[in-house]
């Protein structure tokens, strides 16, 4: 089915319907389809890899340099962007409306472009931090460097989310 507006936007819905002991639940397959909905996947995904990492190494100890605040900034950034993530994609699946609507909004233009300058900062710190401090770092190096790559990856995918969002938003 498409739907068509007076602002020269298509939105095509693929619905696909599963039936659990009576309660029908409609999953807007189509939206995946999408640039936008292949976006917010690829950034659930790499964000449940940066949670992973980081958080599988974060000690708790004293041992080491600064108290991990350069690993704490990028864990919180990345948990509360793979948070945020997670429900803007679950309510352009499972609700129609929400994939056409939410788009047409500033509300993804500030939350991706917000993405983007914490995860850029976050990766970026982490980068810096785990070169300059590589002896404090000594097994942990690879895994760190990883996660602040993978950061700036994340930036990346949400400066072309915040991109696509504000085209959208401005009707172009």
């Amino acid at each position: 089915m498409h739907l068509s507006s007076n602002m020269s936007h298509t939105v095509t819905i693929t619905r696909t319907t599963t039936t659990t002991a009576g309660n029908a639940i409609f999953v807007n397959t189509g939206y995946l389809g999408t640039l936008p909905g292949l976006l917010k996947l690829a950034q659930l995904l790499l964000g449940a890899a940066c949670v992973g990492v980081v958080g599988y190494y974060f000690d708790q100890g004293y041992g080491r340099y600064s108290g991990q605040k350069p690993e704490l900034f990028y864990f919180l950034v990345s948990v509360a962007f793979l948070i945020g993530t997670f429900c803007l994609l679950t309510a352009c699946l499972i609700s129609f409306s929400t994939a056409s609507m939410i788009s047409k909004t500033i509300y993804e233009v500030i939350y991706h472009g917000l993405a983007f300058v914490l995860y850029f900062a976050a990766g970026l710190t982490l980068m810096i931090e785990v070169n300059h401090q590589k002896s404090y770092y000594r097994r942990d190096y690879e895994p760190y460097l990883a996660a602040s790559i993978m950061g700036l990856v994340m930036a990346g995918l949400y400066l072309l989310s915040t991109f696509l969002a504000n085209r959208t938003y401005r009707g172009i």
